[in-house]
């Protein structure tokens, strides 16, 4: 075969993977185990913030969309792979991700915050309400340091690759005793047997599970934004390389974020928020 037969071959099959995949469906990876921004039903199916918000995103883009599961610490390997299109899964938007995949703007805050159960030592912390770790100052320093203090001795909880558990080994606030979990559902589970001391996640991991639990899970100390918690939570989406497959990837990226302006204009995400969260965590 010539090469310029090699050449009208590879930019046909290049086509057809672009058309099918706009044709037909944009994939997109989440979690299903971190309610309520993803999580699964009775019956299996997929559910939660993230989820709606998805299908809402794709009505303004003009895609049919495909909402599939994947486990948390193989999501951005399986979208480099090609396993889908895009993450919504509660992936905060961070300069170490970054190096790696593209993000849309962001769509939601996750705030982090830790969570002991009833009567730990750790009620009363005194701390500010919330910290943002890239603002900084005295005030950040002495409540990091207060944490610190707080959690000397302690096993703290967390489900691994993620920016909780950067946090926590980040010095910010000494050597932490960390124990990783693969799903926050295990944290949770943990943290309430005892076998955890305190745990780290999104605030509204630790308030959803206390509200469907009846367990006695209780927030301490101040919310954590900034730093090693990133800028938000955005849609991932892989770097435009070259070629065809590159642009399509960069289309998809603008098309997210120009969804995502319509759907906040349109108070869409505000009023999906509000639903599954119980406030509005738009950003």
């Amino acid at each position: 075969m010539n090469i310029f037969k090699k050449t009208i071959i590879s930019v046909l099959a290049s086509l057809f993977i672009i058309g099918n995949v706009y044709a037909d469906k944009i994939k997109i990876g989440t979690e299903g185990a971190y309610p309520p921004w993803n999580s699964k039903d009775a019956s299996g199916k997929l559910i939660g913030f993230e989820v709606e918000l998805a299908w809402t995103l794709c009505r303004y883009i003009g895609q049919q969309c495909e909402v599939v599961e994947q486990d948390w610490d193989g999501m951005i390997p399986a979208l480099l792979m090609r396993k889908f299109d895009a993450i919504m899964a509660g992936m905060s938007i961070t300069d170490e991700r970054l190096k790696v995949i593209n993000f849309s703007q962001g769509y939601a805050d996750e705030v982090a915050q830790l969570a002991v159960m009833k009567g730990s030592d750790l009620e009363g912390m005194d701390t500010p309400s919330g910290i943002n770790l890239s603002i900084g100052g005295s005030d950040v320093k002495k409540a990091l340091k207060t944490i610190e203090g707080a959690l000397a001795g302690k096993t703290v909880c967390v489900q691994t690759a993620t920016i909780h558990q950067n946090f926590l080994e980040s010095g910010d606030v000494g050597s932490v005793n960390v124990r990783t979990y693969k799903t926050q559902d295990e944290v949770n589970l943990d943290l309430t047997s005892g076998r955890c001391d305190v745990a780290l996640a999104a605030a509204v991991a630790f308030t959803d599970y206390a509200e469907k639990s009846g367990k006695d899970v209780v927030l301490v100390g101040p919310t954590f934004s900034g730093g090693a918690f990133g800028n938000g939570v955005g849609v991932g989406i892989r770097k435009g390389g070259s070629g065809a497959i590159g642009e399509r990837d960069a289309k998809l990226l603008k098309d997210f974020n120009k969804a995502i302006d319509q759907a906040r204009k349109n108070g869409d995400i505000s009023r999906i928020a509000i639903k599954w969260f119980g406030f509005d965590a738009s950003m």
